[in-house]
């Protein structure tokens, strides 16, 4: 065998060997390149939207909770406010109620003062009837000078 006609057949073989390549196995790879270069695209550019979309989220949720810490904050004053309603309401009706009672204390202490004064006139005139009948050693008839007893008593 010659050297030539070996290079030859073997050159005549490695352009059939790369026309077939490039006619039936180079475009199914290349499409299959195509295709893996358009999803790894793909897949980064979701990334990179998905990305945006967490910095908007995370930008969102800083808002509302800025809005939820306000809203929690004018709630907290709007309860202490209430509160301070509420407390001064109980000290307007603690008070008003304070005054009744002293009020309905005074009358009952009144009412016990008359009274008292009412048994104390009776007993004095008792008294000044048993010491005007020892000092005139008879006796006086309270019906009959009831008149006299009673101014004596206005008097006390």
């Amino acid at each position: 065998m010659n050297i030539n006609a070996t290079l030859i057949g073997q050159s005549i073989t490695f352009f059939v060997f790369v026309w077939f390549c490039m006619k039936y196995v180079w475009p199914p790879i290349m499409s299959a390149l195509g295709e893996r270069k358009k999803l790894i695209a793909d897949g980064l550019a979701a990334g990179e939207r998905g990305k945006h979309e967490l910095e908007l989220a995370e930008k969102r949720a800083k808002e509302d909770l800025q809005t939820a810490k306000a809203k929690a904050a004018e709630i907290v004053a709007q309860a202490e406010k209430r509160a301070g309603v509420m407390v001064e309401e109980a000290r307007t009706n603690a008070r008003a109620e304070g005054e009744r009672l002293v009020a309905a204390a005074q009358a009952e202490i009144e009412r016990e003062v008359n009274r008292a004064r009412e048994q104390l006139r009776g007993q004095v005139g008792a008294v000044a009837v048993a010491g005007a009948s020892r000092i005139l050693k008879r006796e006086i008839d309270a019906k009959a000078h009831n008149d006299v007893l009673n101014d004596v008593i206005a008097q006390i």
